[in-house]
């Protein structure tokens, strides 16, 4: 019985070895092929990842250009606004000289005036109004005081020269004198 019991324990050990090994060889089969798929994978992340830093770099490049552009080209709108106001300067040089009366020019100078602020108001240039308003040193610079009085202490009396606001910046203050 021994040996009855010993024939079939080594058979079932045989019969366990064969489905380890069978077992086995799948499972390397298996692992090879999760190792090829994993390989696959890695490769088109790879290129995804070499596509997307390619596109990066073209859209840095794109970027740039057309920040070179802009700054390059950022006055053309105020120049082409201004052209009109350059021609009509051109025709009053250009005018009989001996025709023109004085009323003639001042009216053809006030005119491109006109015209010239016109072109500055389109873009967004205001001038700042500083006569009878309060001081306020974020638009006025005073550079002389007085005493009037018709106005109240602090008020501005006189402009020497034009403030001037592009948008919501100041670009000039105006040159105030203000009373005391």
């Amino acid at each position: 019985m021994s040996d009855e019991k010993l024939t079939k324990d080594l058979s079932a050990d045989e019969e366990q070895a064969t489905a380890a090994s069978e077992q086995q060889e799948t499972v390397d089969v298996n692992w090879e092929q999760e190792a090829a798929q994993w390989k696959a994978q890695a490769e088109e992340h790879q290129n995804r990842m070499l596509r997307a830093l390619a596109d990066m770099d073209n859209l840095r490049r794109r970027v740039r250009k057309e920040q070179e552009d802009l700054a390059k080209y950022a006055s053309q709108k105020i120049v082409e606004e201004l052209l009109p106001v350059l021609d009509n300067f051109e025709r009053a040089l250009a005018a009989d000289k001996e025709s023109m009366t004085v009323e003639s020019l001042l009216t053809g100078v006030d005119m491109v005036y006109r015209q010239m602020v016109q072109a500055f108001q389109k873009e967004g240039l205001n001038a700042i109004e500083a006569k009878g308003q309060p001081f306020d040193p974020h638009y006025h610079q005073a550079v002389m005081q007085t005493q009037d009085p018709e106005f109240d202490s602090g008020i501005v009396v006189g402009e020497l020269q034009k403030g001037y606001i592009f948008k919501d910046r100041v670009i000039r203050p105006a040159m105030v004198q203000v009373n005391e």
